[in-house]
């Protein structure tokens, strides 16, 4: 999660989820490095949570699957 709207879109190309502020009350969403949507700041912790538990589920499914 990163504020700057100068650095942040480029970091977040090396992100599984991310999102940069730097909007009014909005900032972008990230997965697998690629701009994603828009999102309100007032959504994002929500959301940015949601959006990691989901990429932990399938990083352990494909672990599970591997075994």
């Amino acid at each position: 999660i990163i504020g700057c709207v100068v650095n942040g879109p480029g970091e977040a190309l090396m992100t599984d989820v991310g999102f940069t502020g730097g909007g009014a009350g909005s900032g972008m969403v990230y997965l697998a490095g690629k701009q994603s949507h828009k999102l309100g700041n007032h959504a994002m912790i929500d959301h940015i949570v949601e959006q990691v538990e989901k990429k932990a589920a399938e990083i352990e499914a494909l672990s599970a699957a591997a075994e």
